[in-house]
């Protein structure tokens, strides 16, 4: 027994001699340089084509998947070259050692590319997860990056999000829907509030307007009082617009409210 374990450790040491670590380190700058190479790429078609940055993100992704995939696979085949009898001597008790030490890891790995085949989300949707609201930035093989409306990155493992809810706004497309709330005092005008709310989106320069304008009106408790709350949903051109969307109609909507005398809950 300890001949053969002996055997097998020289085995594995004489796999790293001077030109094959040599080889290696090369090898894996060329996948780096690759994968940074499709990165940039990525980035620069983005930017001049803004209106396929979904499908290019998306593809730039899954490049990157694969290269990781099949040139990881090619390094150890080929370049290090082990013996299958040593594979198999080892891989049984080596797969149980990394399945306890990366088993974290790995349900990330598998659920990366659970996440890439089932697509729940797109790189480029607005998602919340988890009390988290934000941009899908990148779908890498181990973490989900998702940059949130104050510029913030969060990184989430893949896993968590086989097994919890998360709830895309746009599911790959460009435009998305925006809800925005007005409220107004009990004996305000509904009619009245609703049609300036109308005429200031139809007019935003970040409306899509292949898409309804819709209203719901529902009363309300505020600050212990009750209100009227006027719901505006309306879709945007790119979800890029969504906060400057509703900044701008809620900006010229009250400037209008209060030109035209539309009560607002306290006066």
């Amino acid at each position: 027994m300890n001949n053969e374990l002996a055997s097998q450790l020289t085995t594995f040491v004489n796999m790293f001699d001077t030109g094959t670590l040599a080889l290696l380190l090369v090898s894996l700058l060329v996948l780096w340089l690759i994968n940074w190479c499709i990165r940039n790429l990525t980035t620069r078609l983005m930017t001049r084509f803004p209106a396929r940055r979904f499908t290019i993100m998306q593809l730039g992704t899954l490049l990157s998947f694969t290269l990781y995939i099949v040139g990881g696979t090619a390094l150890v085949v080929g370049v290090l070259k082990p013996p299958q009898e040593f594979l198999l001597a080892i891989g049984g008790s080596a797969a149980v050692a990394m399945g306890f030490a990366l088993k974290d890891i790995a349900a990330s790995l598998v659920s990366g590319l659970i996440l890439l085949f089932d697509r729940p989300f797109h790189v480029g949707d607005r998602v919340s997860f988890d009390g988290v609201y934000g941009e899908i930035i990148a779908i890498t093989l181990r973490t989900v990056r998702l940059q949130t409306l104050d510029d913030n990155i969060v990184t989430i493992p893949n896993s968590r999000f086989i097994t919890d809810v998360v709830a895309s706004g746009n599911l790959g497309a460009m435009d998305m829907m925006v809800v925005t709330d007005f409220h107004l005092a009990l004996d305000a005008d509904i009619q009245q509030a609703e049609d300036i709310a109308r005429q200031v989106i139809v007019t935003s320069r970040y409306a899509y307007l292949k898409k309804p304008v819709t209203f719901a009106i529902e009363e309300v408790q505020i600050a212990e009082r009750l209100a009227i709350r006027l719901r505006a949903k309306a879709y945007v051109l790119d979800v890029t617009y969504e906060k400057p969307f509703q900044s701008d109609i809620t900006v010229r909507t009250s400037a209008l409210f209060r030109e035209r005398g539309v009560l607002r809950p306290g006066q």
